[in-house]
């Protein structure tokens, strides 16, 4: 794999991701059991003082938190939630001048920075055009960002519980009631996990303060002035960032910034917590649908496609691009251009594996100096359609279209109607599922071909050629799937790309969750009928080979020709230098 990967970075990968899996089983049945009832009460899962609190909240809302919701009632329900709170994130924004906690006296967040930004974090993908530390006060930060982190996780995994109850209905209609699922999910499931974990983070150093500023004196005393370092409610961001597949960072450098992220015990907290949450979901799914070995069936699936992808993406920034070994520059440590020597080429590119899956988006490295093979990499992980453990809720729901067309295909081998967890799989599930998938695809290819085609985008590239397309398809690739990374040598913070990458963050969130909950909804409303002779069973290595193969495939037929221009051609462009 190169010099820079080492036996010992082999025994740390395994740890790293049996520590997820360890963490996953806990929170997963967590999970199901206080998202298991479509109605009525719900189970002691964290006890006081988060379950009076949740009570506290549904009061107000009557009847309306316990009325049970077809589908249709309880889409307007996630649609309206989120509305509110984009309407909420933009005017606080452009509000920041007048209102309080703003220590720093910063003015208000121009129009359509604070519009992308608003859809950036309703939408869960905290695609951020901005530097935080200078761009937005103490309340916006805690007030509008870090309270989204909350509410768009929420809603994922209220969609994904919906989707589940429909699986498992006999015939009814109704997918339980939107808003307890909400007020439940982030009272009594997102906010004692985040709790716990900022206090973790501020136990190793993370900051969580109102102070703005800290005065430090430089090392080097023949400085002028002393240092400003910014500050701020950090900890509580970065630990609900994290858990909830969020991404966006207190700092612009993110989870490389040394207050972000500042030691190896917090490199491997955040680390662990951004694949925990989304694979215990798939477990909580299999127990909701009424089939365990199914979500083990999901999660196999989602180890088997990451581990051979974060093992490619180790190996490639293990070893030097041709140019550099050309040129005498000791491979020892790895391509650690962009990179924070304190975790190395190793802790960055398995970080950039993780969150590329995760549908997370935060980085401890920049990936815009990723090797060819390294971007690419990524990139696949994110044009999957973000089903690789992928965001809170929606990677699950987003692997289940892919599960719907593997046993569409497998009946047609056999020449049976397809069925899916008892329920039949007809021509109207099958059109709900092929928009859920290419919706997201056409986004990222469609916004690549306009903004390569204008000259604004042609001109926001800081890379002529090869990586400055690889830049263009990456913010694409990344916005549309819901994951926020960037190349960050891409000029994204003017109108146009502001409000271009802000409709593809909409169609990447809302044309699958809105067809999911339609394809919940027809599920519930159907009886489940008994397995017969050619039924594909939903678990078991079969299963797993051909759903795998299912979403590899149609990444493949999709992507390829646009990866072959971008990383492709750079790979070998580079390989061309250092042949010279």
């Amino acid at each position: 794999m190169g010099e820079a990967f080492e036996f010992r970075h082999a025994i740390e990968f395994v740890l790293l991701l049996l520590l997820v899996l360890a963490a996953a089983w806990p929170l997963g049945s967590a999970a199901a059991r206080l998202l298991a009832p479509a109605a009525g009460p719900r189970p002691p899962v964290w006890r006081a003082p988060f379950a009076a609190l949740a009570a506290a909240l549904e009061r107000p809302l009557g009847a309306a938190a316990t009325q049970p919701m077809g589908w249709g009632a309880y889409a307007r329900a996630l649609l309206l939630f989120n509305a509110i709170g984009l309407v909420a994130t933009f005017a606080l924004q452009r509000a920041q001048g007048f209102l309080p906690f703003n220590p720093r006296g910063l003015p208000a967040v121009r129009w359509d920075t604070a519009l992308c930004t608003a859809v950036s974090f309703v939408t869960n993908t905290n695609w951020q055009s901005y530097s935080g530390e200078v761009a937005l006060s103490h309340l916006v930060q805690a007030g509008a960002l870090c309270v989204q982190n909350f509410l768009s996780a929420a809603t994922g995994i209220a969609a994904m519980a919906a989707l589940a109850r429909g699986l498992a209905g006999r015939g009814g209609e109704a997918l339980g009631n939107a808003w307890s699922d909400l007020i439940a999910i982030t009272v009594r499931l997102l906010l004692p996990l985040a709790l716990a974990l900022a206090l973790l983070l501020v136990a190793c150093g993370v900051p969580q303060t109102g102070r703005a500023t800290l005065e430090a004196t430089p090392l080097d005393r023949s400085a002028a002035t002393a240092q400003s370092i910014a500050l701020g409610p950090v900890a509580s961001q970065v630990a609900i960032k994290q858990l909830g597949t969020n991404g966006g960072g207190f700092f612009n450098a993110n989870s490389a910034h040394p207050l972000e992220n500042p030691t190896p015990l917090s490199n491997l907290l955040e680390g662990v917590a951004l694949l925990a949450l989304p694979a215990g979901l798939v477990l909580a799914f299999g127990r909701l649908a009424g089939d365990r070995r199914h979500g083990r069936a999901l999660l196999a699936t989602m180890v088997l496609l990451f581990v051979p992808a974060a093992l490619a993406l180790v190996a490639a920034e293990s070893h030097l691009p041709p140019p550099l070994a050309l040129h005498g520059i000791s491979a020892a440590d790895g391509a650690l251009e962009g990179k924070e020597v304190r975790f190395g080429a190793f802790e960055s590119a398995w970080w950039g594996a993780a969150t590329t899956a995760a549908s997370n988006g935060s980085v401890n490295a920049m990936h815009d100096s990723f090797t060819p093979q390294g971007g690419l990499v990524a990139l696949v992980l994110m044009q999957l359609g973000e089903v690789v453990f992928g965001g809170v809720g929606s990677g699950v729901y987003g692997m289940v279209l892919f599960v719907l067309v593997a046993v569409f295909v497998a009946a047609l081998m056999v020449g049976r109607t397809p069925e899916y967890l008892g329920k039949k799989v007809e021509a109207h599930e099958m059109r709900l599922a092929c928009v859920g998938l290419l919706a997201p695809a056409l986004a990222v290819l469609l916004g690549t071909a306009v903004a390569a085609a204008c000259p604004f985008g042609r001109a926001s590239v800081a890379n002529p050629e090869a990586h400055g397309f690889s830049e263009l398809l990456y913010a694409f690739s990344s916005a549309a799937n819901n994951n926020g990374s960037a190349f960050a040598g891409l000029a994204a913070d003017q109108p146009a790309w502001n409000l271009l990458l802000a409709l593809a963050m909409a169609i990447g969130r809302y044309a699958v969750l809105l067809p999911v909950l339609a394809l919940a909804g027809s599920f519930a409303s159907k009886r489940p009928a008994p397995p017969g002779p050619g039924t594909l069973p939903t678990h078991g290595a079969l299963f797993v080979a051909l759903l795998a193969a299912v979403v590899v495939l149609l990444g493949a037929l999709t992507f390829v020709p646009a990866l072959l221009l971008g990383p492709g051609v750079d790979h070998f462009a580079l390989a061309s230098e250092g042949v010279r």
